[in-house]
């Protein structure tokens, strides 16, 4: 009797199994299908609808590229990448403080760009940015950023926004504003 109630056992293990295996196949293919086919897509399925205009100049939506998608995998938030004809934006939105809202820097430094110029800086609109120039294989590109929350309050610097937003002195959900433009 033993032998049988273990050989059910299994047979039960078995059965759940590719039961679970065949539910996760279906679960795939039909994220597959429901899968964005062009930027604008992508961000109407993300639930956010980003700014269609920055300092009066329309955006427009472009695709993520490779390491952008790799990084959207695992980012806890919402990402999408725009163009107004002469600026690039990656704009990330969050909904929790997190460490993987880090600062453009980092990114640029880990791809091998050299950085030069790091600064604030005061736009025309009396909004403050941290910005660098880049340089890479001749290449020059002038990066800016700012993370904004709620409530309109401004942080150049993403340590202290994290700090504040830990500590309920900032409230979400916040906008992550990274800007790059050819020199």
């Amino acid at each position: 009797m033993l032998r049988v109630d273990a050989a059910i056992g299994r047979l039960r293990r078995v059965v759940w199994f590719k039961l679970g295996y065949g539910v996760a196949l279906v679960a795939c293919a039909l994220v597959a299908l429901a899968a964005p086919r062009t930027p604008a897509d992508a961000q109407a399925r993300a639930g956010v609808e980003w700014p269609q205009h920055w300092d009066e100049r329309e955006l427009r939506p472009l695709a993520l590229g490779d390491v952008e998608q790799r990084f959207a995998a695992r980012f806890p938030g919402t990402l999408a990448r725009l163009t107004d004809g002469e600026r690039q934006f990656v704009m990330r939105r969050v909904e929790h403080p997190t460490r993987m809202l880090h600062p453009a820097a980092d990114c640029y430094r880990g791809s091998g760009w050299r950085l030069e110029l790091a600064r604030l800086e005061r736009d025309d609109e009396s909004r403050d940015w941290r910005c660098f120039e880049a340089i890479r294989d001749g290449e020059r590109i002038r990066v800016c950023e700012r993370i904004t929350d709620a409530a309109g309050r401004a942080f150049t610097d993403t340590s202290d926004w994290f700090w504040s937003a830990l500590l309920g002195q900032s409230r979400g959900p916040w906008l992550a504003v990274t800007t790059a433009q050819s020199l």
